[in-house]
């Protein structure tokens, strides 16, 4: 019966439907826990979301479900930002402590993410990027290079494919295959 209640409730009033753990915890238990873990003002994380060391989170910032944030090696995100469900932001790896049969160290190197991102769904950011303020990084895309301000990435590997343009409230998306 509590499980069908709160099914209804959350039908109605937000027009969605969640896992049971989280109707049963409330909607405003993403605010507690970013609030919990030292995260900006208004800023919210999922319940499925994985967070690891040293992660930083400014304010008004997103994260959603099914996310990665590792912050073993340092972990910065910036104010106002996006960041989708499913994606995975590593500061570490094991590459070569895999290849050489535990005789390499794991490597370790700091990810930071400005101001205003959007990093689309199922994204993979490889330790050591920086990804400056205003970008647009698309879904299912690769990042294992920095990316600059005000730039639109998608693929993998992650390419540059334009920039944006802010002007108070305005936004102009310029891609580079329409300068052509």
């Amino acid at each position: 019966m509590l499980y069908k209640n709160l099914q209804e409730e959350f039908k109605r009033k937000w027009n969605r439907s969640l896992p049971f753990y989280e109707e049963m915890l409330g909607d405003k238990i993403r605010w507690e826990r970013a609030k919990f873990l030292g995260f900006g003002d208004g800023t919210s994380i999922y319940q499925s979301s994985y967070v690891y060391g040293d992660v930083k989170v400014g304010r008004h910032t997103w994260i959603g479900p099914f996310t990665i944030l590792d912050g073993s090696g340092g972990l910065e995100i910036g104010d106002y930002c996006s960041i989708s469900a499913g994606v995975q932001i590593y500061t570490h790896e094991t590459v070569e402590w895999a290849v050489t049969g535990g005789k390499a160290k794991y490597v370790y190197a700091p990810v930071r993410i400005g101001n205003c991102c959007f990093i689309g769904p199922l994204t993979v950011i490889r330790m050591g990027v920086t990804i400056g303020d205003h970008c647009i990084i698309g879904a299912h895309s690769f990042v294992n290079k920095s990316i600059p301000s005000n730039s639109i990435a998608v693929g993998c590997p992650a390419q540059i494919i334009g920039k944006i343009k802010i002007h108070g409230d305005k936004v102009k998306f310029i891609y580079f295959r329409d300068e052509e």
